[in-house]
């Protein structure tokens, strides 16, 4: 999540706020065709699992690597955070991860804090990100979506997160001006969500919501499924909100199934302790 850069999709984001249903309506009207077409994938596990006891509604922090114990002691009631993102799982993560285990887990969890578990994986085919080279074959989408859940369950599983718990695929943003490589994101996220449905543990999904968000905001139109249980967007916009906005109308994703990533890589002092950071706000069940 270090690497969204929302202000070089300001162009592309006339483009979504004219097809967001996901129709290019800039073409002749007898000539639509869908951006986003309906996937259908069996939900091997039936419903999705039941909510943790961890529902959540306040303010959460996220950083590239899991904080030092100290530093979580230190902000603990002292910032406004009561819950952070951390990244339990995937080839692509932007930061090695020496703290994180189960044992950093426990001692986090008795201090009070709640956890936004994230797997960063393979890219959108169309991504331009250099440090994430990994992409998703548009061919094979569903199948790689599945193959990274297995991975994300084992990375829940290795620092003590249970069944029941969410864990976000980490989408990049990526230019919105190709049809193949968005129905490669959407089609990869409901492999990946129908996996985990299958292993007991709920689906998460994050992105600009000029982009992934969009993409997945126009699936969900169209009738795919199965859709992740909770969104967590990118929108820097300084409102420390869940209201959403552009293609997250207010119909889709209500249920206390929201988290916004309102600003983006700020440094704050606590307690004597510093950490970059970016600032959420949180309406979800966490990870128990």
């Amino acid at each position: 999540m270090r690497y969204l850069r929302p202000a070089a999709m300001a162009a592309a984001s006339l483009v979504l706020l004219l097809a967001v249903d996901g129709t290019d309506v800039g073409a002749p009207a007898a000539a639509a065709v869908p951006r986003i077409r309906a996937t259908v994938l069996p939900d091997l596990a039936g419903p999705p699992p039941a909510r943790t006891r961890e529902a959540f509604s306040g303010a959460a922090f996220d950083a590239c690597t899991a904080p030092p114990l100290e530093t979580l002691r230190a902000w603990r009631g002292v910032s406004p955070y009561g819950a952070l993102g951390i990244y339990t799982s995937g080839t692509q993560r932007g930061c090695t991860q020496p703290r994180l285990t189960a044992d950093w887990v426990r001692q986090a969890r008795a201090m009070g804090w709640r956890f936004l578990p994230v797997h960063v994986g393979l890219q959108a085919p169309c991504s331009d990100l250099k440090n994430k080279p990994n992409r998703i074959d548009p061919a094979r989408a569903a199948q790689q979506g599945r193959d990274e859940a297995g991975e994300a369950v084992s990375g829940l599983m290795t620092v003590g997160l249970g069944t029941g718990s969410p864990v976000f695929l980490d989408i990049e943003a990526y230019p919105v001006n190709d049809p193949v490589c968005g129905q490669a994101v959407v089609d990869f996220t409901l492999g990946w969500t129908q996996a985990l449905h299958a292993a007991g543990f709920r689906s998460g999904f994050y992105s600009s919501l000029d982009s992934g968000i969009a993409d997945l905001a126009a699936a969900a139109r169209a009738g795919s499924s199965p859709m992740p249980d909770t969104l967590w967007y990118a929108r820097w916009n300084d409102q420390a909100d869940t209201a959403g906005g552009g293609a997250l109308t207010p119909e889709l994703w209500i249920d206390h199934q929201r988290v916004h990533q309102y600003h983006g890589n700020v440094e704050e002092t606590y307690g004597g302790a510093t950490l970059t950071i970016d600032r959420n706000q949180v309406d979800a069940p966490l990870a128990g």
